[in-house]
């Protein structure tokens, strides 16, 4: 029974290929089992590393059904694109609505430069916060460089800030409020093309174009005063203009890299600082 076993196990098999008419071998193969399922395997394992590589590697790929070619690769970038674009449009509308809505009922508009800090992280609002430090400092130097363009004279009776009428430089929405340390102005949001008007008598110590600001106008007043309009479509006035209070000197638009819409940037200073427009002007 073990010798049975045994040559039942080590059995070959042949394959043989015999001419039909002189019964001539042609070829004979001699294999196992086990060498015959090996070779199997082993021709599959083939085929299909072939048929892939000629898949993969080759523009044949582009004749399966549904695989994309670099026309419709083109397409779906420019779409993401398009997309994109349109989010940050009905954003700007949805904001825009939504702080006119607010408004209308007495309530707190949404702060724009906040949203824009939240989107950038920590690491960016600490960057922001010393820029503005840095523009600050910036900011005073160049005002006590610009005293020459000072229109008030000695015998003229300075008036305390709380005693002057301020005219309002534009009619708006204010969609982010003054804070001392962390927004040192206020934003009214406006259609484009709206007039910005001179809050004070003065003169232009200022009219250019700055990458951050966009337009931007700086006037000189009595009192030791300065305002500042930014982020405007275009500039009315120049250096060296004298202004009356309701003079146009600017066009509201969204010039400028830090600003997300139709507004105007408006700064008051005094004696150096900083002051909140809302304490002394109605909008």
């Amino acid at each position: 029974m073990a010798q049975r076993s045994r040559e039942k196990k080590s059995r070959r098999l042949r394959l043989a290929f015999i001419d039909d008419n002189t019964h001539q071998h042609l070829v004979t193969l001699h294999f196992t089992r086990t060498s015959l399922f090996i070779t199997i395997i082993t021709i599959i394992v083939v085929l299909c590393a072939a048929v892939y590589s000629v898949i993969a590697y080759t523009p044949i790929r582009t004749f399966i059904p549904g695989y994309p070619d670099a026309r419709s690769k083109r397409a779906a970038i420019q779409n993401a694109i398009t997309i994109d674009s349109l989010e940050n449009v009905i954003f700007r509308w949805e904001l825009y609505s939504e702080n006119l809505r607010r408004a209308v009922e007495g309530e707190e508009p949404v702060k724009i430069d906040s949203l824009i800090k939240a989107k950038q992280g920590p690491d960016a609002a600490a960057l922001d916060a010393a820029r503005l430090a840095r523009q600050d400092s910036i900011l005073r130097e160049r005002v006590k460089e610009e005293e020459q363009f000072g229109i008030s004279d000695r015998g003229h009776r300075d008036l305390p800030i709380e005693g002057m009428h301020f005219f309002a430089p534009l009619k708006g929405v204010i969609s982010q409020g003054y804070d001392p340390s962390i927004h040192p102005y206020i934003d009214i949001a406006a259609p484009e093309g709206s007039v910005v008007k001179a809050t004070l008598d003065g003169t232009v110590i200022f009219a250019g174009w700055s990458d951050e600001a966009g337009h931007t106008i700086q006037i000189q007043h009595d009192g030791d005063i300065v305002s500042i309009y930014k982020h405007n479509e275009k500039l009315l006035k120049k250096a060296g203009d004298k202004v009356t209070a309701g003079t146009p000197i600017a066009l509201v638009g969204n010039t400028g890299e830090l600003t997300t819409g139709d507004h105007l940037h408006f700064e008051l200073w005094h004696k150096g600082q900083t002051v909140d427009p809302t304490l002394y002007i109605k909008f």
